[in-house]
């Protein structure tokens, strides 16, 4: 298995493949939308609505949270679970960049 050379990509290069990486799963999708939904959850209430064990819940929150495009509190016995705005707007200014200068180039295919 080949090395990963994370360290020649810039920060914003390697913070973006995070953050696609951990969007590449419809599971994450799907809670992404639930929090959108609801505007935050308790760990519980994702788990009875997505038809997938409390451990692979738990796995893809995990995976999310560590892309920071989660934050979790702890309430009690529960976490509670909110989208993180810097990383939705880092996402859009990264994808409005590309939108922009896809406007911008002449047609070549």
């Amino acid at each position: 298995m080949g090395i990963s050379k994370i360290d020649v990509f810039n920060e914003r290069q390697n913070k973006m493949a995070s953050v696609f990486k951990a969007l590449g799963h419809p599971a994450r999708i799907a809670i992404i939308e639930h929090l959108l939904k609801v505007n935050s959850c308790i760990c519980g209430d994702i788990v009875n609505e997505l038809p997938l064990a409390q451990a692979t819940v738990s796995q893809h929150l995990k995976e999310l949270k560590n892309a920071e495009i989660i934050k979790g509190s702890v309430e009690g016995n529960s976490i509670c679970y909110c989208l993180n705005p810097n990383t939705i707007s880092f996402i859009k200014e990264y994808l409005n960049n590309i939108t922009n200068t896809l406007k911008n180039q002449i047609n070549c295919c």
